[in-house]
Order: C-alpha cells, then sequence, then structure tokens
C-alpha cells in the first residue's frame, strides 16, 4: 500500500464533498430548468409578433395590434429618472449611516428603519407617492410623480446594499489612510468608494430590475391607459405629462383588452424582460471593467 494513498477517512470526506457538489447542482438545474421553460414558452407564443416594427410602432385600433413604443419609451424615463434621485441620495446616506454616524440608539433605529422599508409591499409605496406626491405636492399623475414614487420604493434596498458594501472594505485601509494626514472624506472618496463601487453597483442593478417590472406605484401616480406619439420619437413625454410604460401595458392587455392577440401581450413580456436583461448586462459589464481597474 502506497505511503501517500488516502485514508478512509479522506476517502469518506471527498464523497461527502462530492455528494455536497452534486446536491448543490441539483437545485441549480431544479431552479433553472422552470425558468429557461417560462422563458421558452414566451419566445414560442411571441414569435409572431416579434419584430423590429413591432418595437418602433404605437399600438393601434383599440390595443389590439400595432407595438409598443410608447410604453418601451415610458419606461425608460421612469426607470432612468427614478435611479438618477434614489442612487445618490441612497450611496450619500448609506455613507453617513456607515462612516460618520454614531454608535448609538438613534443610529441603530435609523438602520432597522431602512430595513424594514425595504419590505413595504408596493401597493403601500403606491399610495404613499398617491398621497404625497400627486397631492400633497401637487405634482399631478406625472411622469415625475411615478418616477419620485419608483425612487423612493428602491431607495431602502440601495441604501442597505451600500452599506454592506462599505462595511467589506477593510478598516485597516481607513487606518493607513488617516495615517498618512488623509481626512475622513478624502479617505471615503479615494479609498472607501473605489474599493465598494462593484457592491455598491450590484444594488443598483437589482433596482433597475423592480423598477422596471413595477406596475402599482406607477399605476397610481403617473401611468397611463394608452397616450398617442408619434412613432419612434424618442423624447415624447414631459415631465409634467402622463406616460405608457411596459408593466402597465402588459397588466392592460392581458386583462384589460378583449380580443388581442396572444402573441402581442407575450411579446410585450419577452420585450420587458430583454430590456431588464440589457441594461443588467451593461452594469455587470461596467462593474467588471471598473473591478479589472482597480486591481
Amino acid at each position: 500500500m502506497s505511503r501517500f494513498a488516502a485514508t478512509p477517512f479522506v476517502r469518506a470526506k471527498l464523497r461527502q464533498e462530492a455528494t455536497a457538489g452534486a446536491v448543490a447542482l441539483g437545485m441549480l438545474i431544479f431552479i433553472l430548468l422552470p425558468l429557461f421553460a417560462i422563458v421558452g414558452d414566451l419566445l414560442w407564443q411571441a414569435a409572431p409578433s416579434l419584430n423590429w416594427q413591432f418595437l418602433i410602432s404605437a399600438p393601434t385600433h383599440g390595443m389590439r395590434e400595432g407595438g409598443i413604443w410608447p410604453a418601451f419609451i415610458g419606461t425608460l424615463y421612469l426607470v432612468s429618472l427614478s435611479l438618477a434621485v434614489a442612487a445618490p441620495i441612497g450611496v450619500l446616506a448609506a455613507v453617513y449611516l456607515t462612516e460618520y454616524a454614531r454608535d448609538n440608539w438613534f443610529n441603530h433605529a435609523m438602520n432597522f428603519a431602512v430595513l424594514n422599508l425595504a419590505g413595504v409591499p408596493s401597493i403601500v409605496h403606491a399610495l404613499f407617492g398617491l398621497g404625497a406626491f400627486v397631492y400633497g405636492a401637487r405634482l399631478g399623475y406625472s411622469v415625475l410623480s411615478a418616477s419620485l414614487t419608483l425612487a423612493i420604493m428602491t431607495l431602502p434596498v440601495i441604501i442597505a446594499s451600500t452599506r454592506q458594501a462599505l462595511l467589506t472594505v477593510p478598516q485597516s485601509f481607513r487606518e493607513a489612510c488617516w495615517n498618512l494626514g488623509a481626512s475622513r472624506w478624502q479617505t471615503i472618496r479615494t479609498i472607501v468608494l473605489p474599493n465598494a463601487f462593484s457592491g455598491i453597483l450590484t444594488g443598483i442593478i437589482l433596482q433597475v430590475s423592480r423598477a422596471a417590472g413595477e406596475t402599482a406605484p406607477i399605476m397610481f401616480t403617473g401611468a397611463v391607459f394608452y397616450k398617442t406619439i408619434q412613432p419612434g420619437t424618442l423624447l415624447p413625454y414631459a415631465l409634467d405629462e402622463q406616460c405608457m410604460a411596459l408593466s402597465m401595458h402588459l397588466y392592460t392587455l392581458s386583462t384589460q383588452t378583449p380580443g388581442v392577440a396572444a402573441s402581442i401581450p407575450n411579446a410585450t413580456a419577452v420585450l420587458l424582460i430583454a430590456l431588464v436583461f440589457l441594461v443588467n448586462a451593461a452594469a455587470i459589464g461596467l462593474r467588471a471593467t471598473l473591478r479589472a481597474r482597480s486591481k
């Protein structure tokens, strides 16, 4: 027998490791198979309507024909404006709570409130947006009201994910910078934020998907059943106007529009998924590039 042969104990550990790996692989397949089945079924049923004209044309004949251009552009408006508001506020709030706030009951209460707000149902945010922005701030039913409501909804998750990313930066990095005479803000700006940026971007990426797919907040504050715009127009909406959105449009086609071809709502769902995928892919690519540069 070889001196370096595996002992029964080592062989047992290797079998346990192989079993654990097989179970994990099985769980991954168990999760991915339904996903591929759903997406595949959507693509199959959407195939008759999936073409370039469907994307750049407006709905016609009572929304039973035509395309989704007004809803597509409206979704870009809402997601872009909501992230433009929520991302900087969320990151700066997380920086304060992590780097500046004292370790006392008030800071603990703020962190607890942020975590609880992250789990509030979207319909509650919709009612808050209706009261605060549509009626309270007198913004009316508009793109701005809907975007601000989505920003309020996504803000707690951005704060929580940013805090976790900041906490992963070793304290020794900060202490080394302070020993060189840097101020607290210089340390945060040049050391902490660059090292935590990939984690911060991950939290923002997750909120893109949520903002694009929510229906209740925009239904109560700014989304409209139908709005006429010129096909292919890139800037069709003003901030004080209502807009169409893909999630609202999909809900309308599925529940409120009789006689619509089955391929149209399925094609709308496919393009909504594609939009989220492309935005996430772009953000992931940016994160990978910045992480490679930092290394």
